[in-house]
């Protein structure tokens, strides 16, 4: 994402505000997303007016915290708000080069070589119109899209979600040292025991199996913390808190990928609860900004869409992805002896700069091992 249009403000000038509270609302390329704070105090002044497309970066609103109490606000007749300043001229490095008229970096220049993207057809959104590594990724998106539909390039345009998601990816699978791993977990005491509570439960607290596959990737994320977090600035930084991000399809095409916050702390019934409004919000695109900020690891499940294995792409800087697929009946070996058991086939896709196999592995064994006792979820 490098810009968004302020929808609405939430809060007003002379407002308090609690960390958490929902401020604005911000359309972006998947959808629009309610932006939060971050601190205690009192929204003192807004920047930026409702309709206004702005770069990511741009100051919106000023917050007075703590301290003495700010000076009444004053509210200006005139909806149109002040000018910024001019922002001086960055100075030329030998970092930037120039093109033609435009400047471009030269890691943007290999992108683009690497690619076959023209830079005369480059539109730079850099500083002073410079050509960035994510202008050239955009092309090179739109002209892969283009060419593997000849026909009906003329007609078929990419949208701004799979823009993203196509720049995404690209740059994962560019940048991020892929390995795979997978098991077959037997889920018949996990399914056993989902049918025994559920028959206590009231159907609106009814639990589906995503609960328990989330929740025992969450415990095993204990055992093995080096596949939760971010790989930033070329080293491994571990989450704060074991966040998974949840693939989740959205009905207009696309996905989305929101956290459930410290999923090892929270019993089942309370994630069920997260799992089910998380889904809703996201559909009806009315996600949080710390949501989609924040994800330490990401879950994916296409059981429901017939998928027997789910081998993904890690969403950066993010360093794993755990993938579901289909429960299903199968002949099984059980003390020297065949018999149908529910089966699920778990995969790992991990970054080989922050971990390798045998950590992948102990974490696979760790989710089957949770599997088998389900009443310690």
């Amino acid at each position: 994402m490098e810009a968004g249009t302020l929808v609405e403000w939430v809060k007003h000038p002379g407002d308090p505000l609690k960390r958490g509270d929902v401020i604005a609302v911000v359309d972006t390329q998947k959808g629009a997303i309610e932006i939060e704070v971050f601190e205690d105090g009192v929204l003192e002044k807004t920047i930026v007016e409702p309709g206004r497309k702005v770069p990511v970066g741009t100051v919106l609103a000023i917050i007075h915290g703590s301290g003495p109490a700010p000076l009444p606000v004053e509210r200006s007749a005139s909806p149109t708000p002040p000018a910024p300043p001019a922002p001086s001229p960055p100075p030329i490095t030998p970092s930037l080069e120039r093109a033609g008229r435009a400047r471009i970096s030269p890691m943007a220049r290999k992108v683009a070589a690497d690619h076959g993207v023209d830079l005369a057809h480059v539109t730079g959104t850099g500083a002073q119109g410079a050509i960035t590594r994510e202008d050239v990724e955009r092309a090179a998106a739109a002209l892969e899209a283009a060419s593997a539909t000849p026909s009906a390039a003329s007609t078929d345009r990419l949208t701004p979600m799979r823009a993203a998601i196509a720049a995404a990816m690209a740059r994962s699978k560019r940048e991020i040292p892929h390995y795979y791993l997978s098991t077959t977990i037997d889920l018949r005491a996990g399914l056993a025991w989902l049918r025994a509570e559920n028959e206590r439960r009231a159907v609106t607290e009814r639990l589906l199996p995503a609960a328990l596959l989330i929740k025992a990737v969450a415990l095993a994320l204990r055992e093995v913390p080096e596949l939760n977090g971010h790989w930033i600035e070329g080293r491994f930084r571990k989450g704060a808190g074991i966040h998974i991000g949840v693939a989740i399809s959205l009905r207009g095409g696309g996905l989305v990928a929101p956290a459930l916050h410290d999923v090892d702390t929270v019993n089942l019934t309370a994630l069920m609860r997260q799992l089910q409004d998380l889904v809703a919000r996201a559909r009806s695109g009315s996600l949080k900004s710390s949501e989609l900020a924040d994800p330490t690891i990401t879950v994916t499940n296409l059981g429901e869409q017939g998928v027997e294995a789910a081998f993904g792409i890690i969403y950066p800087p993010q360093v794993a992805l755990v993938g579901f697929g289909k429960i299903m009946e199968r002949l099984w070996a059980v003390a020297g002896k065949a018999e149908i058991r529910p089966l699920v086939t778990a995969t790992l896709s991990g970054d080989h700069r922050a971990t390798d196999g045998h950590r992948g592995g102990l974490l696979l064994s760790a989710i089957e091992g949770l599997l088998q006792t389900p009443e310690k979820l």
